[in-house]
């Protein structure tokens, strides 16, 4: 069996590895310079993209609601009187939940507003932000339950801290050969990314996952959805093999073709990460879907999704903001996203629960599960 021979450190570093090459390898092939690829610092000047199409729109609106909709529909079908979770600390947030409050109504204050006291540290508010969030939805968890994660799981959450960095520069990388959105101090001057982005991005990951341990105390947000459609990615020997050439054939696109295929940005990470542990023999985070079981990757991408709401919303008046370039389909904007760009938090939060799944293993010495 390939598990008995392949490591899962060799595994991180043969993904890393495609991920990486593949987008360089379109590029190369189309004969553009791959310097400019290398320099993370710089956030892309963004053209114009290509003109609103809406043939683009309905059939891009029309793949999101064939693949969501059969999940409403169940989602709705389940609605059913549900157990209330238990609930043992009292009625009130915890001492640190009321600060992180108080934290987050004054950092959005900051955020909107242009004191002149506060503006050398105008364009720092996006940590602070989604620090106190981070402590409220904890706080509110803890307020439901009796426990979060910051008070059960601080170590798991200070990796996701550590981890999420590496997991959004990965992004960034690939947004230099799609060129989807730059970020931007005040309107017109483009700012560039250094050492104190990497803060920025270390809430990534602890956002999502803890707002998935909120959504979880709502049981009708995922019911039915422990019983649903069964799906085994390695019942077929082939299945894997083929997710994995199409993901890494969408990854080279990317480097040749941005403009059509950038919303494999989003799926090929996902696909090539899950194709090759299945090829390898390892467990995925798509495991408990062998059972019917699509609970914790359901909540993760609506997870992602209510993350994506408040990362827009607060976006949308800062200083340092980001805006986008979404070819074809960059109209009907909420904030300053185009509508239809929302759909692809969705499967962001599946690479969200990738990624959490593999640092829960590590955290707890290679025994975690998919949830």
């Amino acid at each position: 069996m390939i598990k008995k021979f392949v490591t899962p450190t060799l595994i991180a570093a043969g993904i890393a590895l495609l991920l990486i090459g593949l987008p360089l390898l379109g590029a190369w092939l189309d004969g553009k310079p791959l310097r400019p690829f290398f320099t993370l610092t710089a956030t892309p000047d963004l053209q114009p993209p290509a003109p609103f199409s809406w043939g683009a729109f309905v059939a891009v609106a029309a793949a999101i609601l064939l693949v969501m909709g059969p999940f409403f529909r169940h989602l709705i079908r389940s609605q059913e009187p549900q157990p209330r979770p238990k609930r043992v600390s009292t009625r009130r947030l915890p001492w640190w939940g009321r600060i992180g409050l108080m934290m987050l109504l004054v950092s959005w204050a900051l955020a909107w507003t242009r004191f002149p006291w506060f503006e050398p540290l105008q364009d720092q508010t996006f940590v602070p932000l989604w620090l106190s969030f981070i402590l409220v939805v904890n706080g509110i968890t803890h307020k439901r339950t009796g426990r979060c994660m910051l008070t059960h799981e601080p170590v798991y959450l200070i990796a996701l801290f550590a981890a999420s960095p590496v997991f959004w520069w990965f992004f960034e990388y690939l947004n230099r050969f799609a060129a989807n959105w730059s970020y931007h101090a005040g309107h017109d001057e483009l700012l560039a990314l250094n050492g104190q982005a990497s803060l920025a991005f270390a809430t990534v990951l602890p956002g999502v996952a803890s707002t998935c341990d909120l959504l979880a105390t709502f049981p009708r947000l995922w019911a039915g959805m422990g019983r649903f459609v069964r799906i085994d990615i390695g019942a077929k020997p082939l299945a894997p093999l083929c997710l994995l050439l199409i993901s890494a054939v969408a990854l080279v696109g990317i480097g040749i073709r941005p403009d059509l295929l950038y919303p494999f940005l989003w799926l090929s990470p996902l696909l090539l990460i899950v194709s090759v542990q299945q090829v390898a023999g390892y467990e995925t985070v798509f495991s408990p879907l062998k059972s019917g079981n699509w609970s914790h990757l359901w909540l993760m991408a609506i997870s992602a999704l209510a993350c994506g709401f408040f990362w827009e919303m607060w976006n949308m008046f800062s200083l340092a903001r980001w805006t986008y370039a979404i070819p074809y389909v960059g109209r009907f904007h909420v904030f300053e996203m185009p509508l239809l760009g929302y759909g692809g938090y969705l499967p962001f939060g599946l690479e969200c629960a990738v990624v959490c799944h593999g640092v829960r293993r590590l955290v707890r010495g290679g025994e975690g599960s998919a949830g």
